[in-house]
């Protein structure tokens, strides 16, 4: 790491020092930054006694990313420091030191990257490396990337590289092309049309060395895709399929106790329409055995090659986000729908400033599959496990939302928001415990503008179980909250909020989840200092998840931007 340093320092420090001698043609230096601090403490009414606690009894996450830019030519770092990791991140991540670091040049034809890179093929189906911090995800490459615009509307790109995996790299080398052709873009004739219309694929594959003396696994593992764009006005249909050729795997192991040899499809689909005031969209995914990694090892959110995008709603209210859908790359079958309408201003429904409303639902079930029967006696002859008919859902449902939120501004004081959710979770497949629960969540939102610059927002939320055979309210049971925050624009804000959970089956104990936050913002900086008690559960971003361990404390937060 530190021979890393040195040539990232030599590398950078003379245009650093152009940057200081030269005013006119010294190029551009931005970056960004982010601190934050948790204190821990023992607080056994949430479960946390003195063995939860860390011995530093304060952890940090920090990173800070710097770019510089001159011309055609490009170069950045980031600087990562974990002492120590926060609970519920990796603590392989414990240390400091230069992450990630890059030098790239583009043209108008050519674009060159050397060092760690993110790239996304498509809808990410076969392949797509990306940062995600509230996960603690970085998959990034770290080799070469090259991509090349023969003509007006084709773009093609190339990959090579090994994975990030916390301080080191993943085992497996990673290769891949993608092209794509926008039809209206490279055809004279086709350029005035209304209709636009896009056509791409892509080829991946990774190569990781077979040291198994039971298993004959495959050291060359190889993933297509193709994909279509149509677009119309305010239509737009999209789809992309992949298929990955057999990749037994921790991830499939866990199915049957052995590995599956079983080849691998996902099928995309998203559709939408819109036009002033009304919209639709549908989005629908079946996979089968999609796992993808760099090592066959890996598990968790370690070394994932492809991205199986979540198709389900993404609620930022607390209680409606409390039990999110994981997609699930074993195999799923599920898909989503979204309603939006506004009623125009001066009708009965819309009043003087119209009136918001969006339905949505969604459902994810298990694909049918029909296990392939072995003989106990002898060895493993048929590992591809089972069979699946593509068109056919399965019995067991793993998720299920339905809601509709109401969003109206009353007068020039006054706007609400309503919601109301009904939801059923599968936390056995979700989380490994439990079974199937309902909620009912409803949601009010109140925001009151006291002048041009101080305004306070009162929300209120709950949440309810239902009851498990025994009679116990399902998982940790009811929850209910409130919160106010009264902001003076546009530097200062203060908020204070409490969850009461009344207990459930998981933990019988009822307690409040009280915290009081602070901040101050200016231009792109913004600092906060809270303290309170966070309950366990799970974050998700985009189908990917983390666990997050109850915890009881300070909490800081510095972010900014230059």
């Amino acid at each position: 790491m530190n021979r890393q340093i040195i040539i990232i320092i030599l590398l950078l420090f003379p245009f650093f020092l152009s940057a200081q001698e030269e005013e006119k043609n010294s190029g551009q230096l931005h970056g960004n930054f982010e601190t934050i601090v948790q204190t821990y403490r023992v607080d056994t009414i949430i479960g946390i006694d003195s063995a939860d606690v860390p011995r530093e009894k304060a952890l940090s996450n920090s990173y800070m990313n710097l770019t510089y830019t001159k011309g055609k030519f490009s170069a950045g770092i980031r600087y990562e420091v974990y002492m120590n990791t926060l609970e519920g991140f990796d603590k392989r991540y414990d240390g400091h030191g230069i992450a990630n670091r890059y030098a790239s040049y583009t043209s108008d034809e050519l674009e060159i990257t050397a060092g760690n890179f993110y790239e996304q093929f498509g809808n990410g189906l076969i392949l797509r490396t990306y940062e995600e911090k509230t996960l603690g995800i970085d998959n990034s490459l770290d080799g070469i990337k090259l991509k090349y615009k023969p003509v007006k509307g084709i773009k093609l790109t190339g990959i090579i590289g090994k994975q990030r995996l916390y301080w080191t790299l993943g085992p497996g080398i990673v290769r891949g092309l993608d092209g794509e052709i926008s039809f209206n873009e490279t055809f004279k004739k086709l350029a005035k049309s209304k209709t636009h219309f896009l056509l791409g694929g892509s080829f991946v594959s990774k190569y990781q060395k077979n040291l198994n003396p039971k298993y004959n696994y495959p050291e060359n593992v190889g993933a297509f895709a193709g994909r279509i764009n149509l677009s119309r006005g305010g239509f737009i249909i999209s789809s992309e399929y992949a298929y990955k050729i057999n990749d037994p795997s921790a991830d499939n192991s866990i199915i049957y106790g052995y590995p599956i040899f079983k080849d691998g499809n996902a099928l995309f689909v998203n559709a939408s329409w819109s036009k002033k005031g009304i919209g639709f969209l549908f989005t629908a995914l079946r996979l089968d055995n999609m796992s993808f990694r760099s090592d066959r090892s890996a598990s968790v959110n370690d070394l994932s090659i492809n991205y199986l995008p979540a198709i389900t709603k993404t609620h930022t209210y607390a209680f409606p986000a409390m039990y999110p859908f994981a997609t699930q790359t074993n195999g799923q079958v599920g898909f989503n729908a979204d309603f939006f309408y506004t009623f125009k201003r001066k009708t009965l429904l819309g009043g003087k400033y119209g009136t918001n409303i969006n339905i949505n639902f969604s459902q994810v079930n298990s694909i049918k599959t029909e296990k392939i029967t072995i003989n106990p006696d002898a060895e493993i002859k048929n590992l591809d496990g089972y069979t699946s008919d593509f068109f056919a859902v399965g019995d067991e449902l793993y998720f299920r939302d339905i809601n509709i939120e109401l969003h109206k501004k009353i007068n020039k004081k006054f706007k609400i928001s309503l919601i109301y959710m009904y939801q059923d979770y599968n936390k056995l497949i979700m989380q490994g415990k439990d079974s199937i629960l309902h909620a009912d969540i409803g949601v009010f939102d109140l925001t009151y503008k006291i002048s041009s610059k101080q305004s306070i927002r009162f929300a209120t939320q709950a949440l309810l179980t239902d009851k498990t055979q025994s009679g116990e309210k399902n998982d940790f049971g009811d929850w209910y909250t409130g919160m106010v925050e009264y902001t003076y624009s546009p530097h200062w804000f203060v908020a204070i909020s409490d969850q009461y959970n009344t207990g459930g089956h998981t933990n019988p104990v009822s307690a409040h989840y009280y915290n009081f936050a602070a901040g101050f913002v200016k231009g792109a900086n913004r600092i906060q200092i809270g303290y309170g008690r966070q309950r366990e559960g799970i974050v998700c971003a985009g189908g990917v998840c983390r666990f997050v361990p109850a915890a009881s404390g300070f909490n800081f937060t510095l972010t900014g931007s230059f």
